[in-house]
């Protein structure tokens, strides 16, 4: 059975993973969109893997490693899902992975700067969008909204990449914004929205598809949004490096971007 761990805060890695590694781009042919090979097309892989990835591809990455496992019998992949900041500090501090997808160049710089990773290749993108409660009490109808005392607002922190992305929002549209929470990434922001104890978060577009009902969104206009870019490396110290390779390629390749976009992501 797949396992997979949603972590919060720098440093929660559970001490039974298993790393392994190393990247590459797609190769071979798919099945149809979004489904992979079947398992006798492939090459036999066996072995488990720990991917840390970025929270906003919690439920993208969830349906990827559901049909990679499938095309793969022998594979068990185990997820980290954080703040990519705090996945970045995890593996320059030694926390044993095989994979890395980030939400941003500047975290995967810090991790190849530090030799536990290279080449990175970038698969996605995302932008911001205000999520709501579906009852809107705060009457939020755009960014202007945001700058009101009356409205509370939760965002990211300002080193994780949702926090630092709504900042360039933010400047783009040369206003001032101060919240009543920083939270440590996207989904507790996103989960905040959604008990009603806050009027608006600022969080990533596929953060609001993903929310379904639970949040309503409130668009940027394209002339003041942001962007931040998904890079994804397989990581210097694994051990299964064939096994990591393949999931990198997977999620690199046509079907995995097919699996992306109806989850909301962008085309890099």
């Amino acid at each position: 059975m797949r396992r997979f761990v949603i972590t919060l805060v720098a440093g929660l890695v559970s001490a039974g993973l298993a790393g392994c590694g190393s990247g590459g781009s797609d190769s071979g042919s798919r099945g149809s969109a979004g489904t992979p090979p079947p398992a006798s097309a492939s090459p036999a892989l066996s072995g488990d893997i720990t991917v840390l990835a970025a929270s906003s591809l919690t439920e993208s990455f969830t349906r990827l490693v559901n049909d990679f496992e499938t095309a793969h019998p022998g594979v068990k992949v185990t997820f980290s899902f954080a703040a990519s900041s705090a996945l970045a500090t995890q593996i320059t501090s030694g926390a044993p992975a095989d994979v890395f997808a980030s939400a941003s160049d500047r975290n995967m710089d810090r991790v190849v700067a530090a030799g536990a990773a290279s080449d990175p290749t970038v698969f996605a993108k995302n932008v911001m969008e205000i999520a709501v409660p579906p009852t809107n009490p705060g009457k939020v109808t755009g960014l202007g909204s945001l700058t009101s005392a009356s409205v509370k607002t939760a965002l990211c922190q300002p080193q994780v990449p949702c926090g630092a992305t709504a900042a360039m929002v933010f400047t783009n549209a040369k206003i001032t914004v101060t919240p009543v929470t920083l939270e440590p990434d996207v989904k507790s922001v996103l989960s905040k929205v959604q008990l009603g104890e806050v009027d608006a978060g600022v969080v990533y577009a596929t953060d609001v598809l993903a929310a379904r009902d639970k949040v309503m969104g409130v668009e940027i206009p394209a002339d003041v949004n942001a962007s931040t870019a998904y890079p994804i490396s397989t990581l210097t110290n694994s051990a299964n490096a064939t096994v990591a390779a393949s999931f990198v390629d997977y999620v690199l390749s046509e079907d995995a971007a097919s699996v992306l976009a109806a989850s909301g992501f962008e085309k890099p």
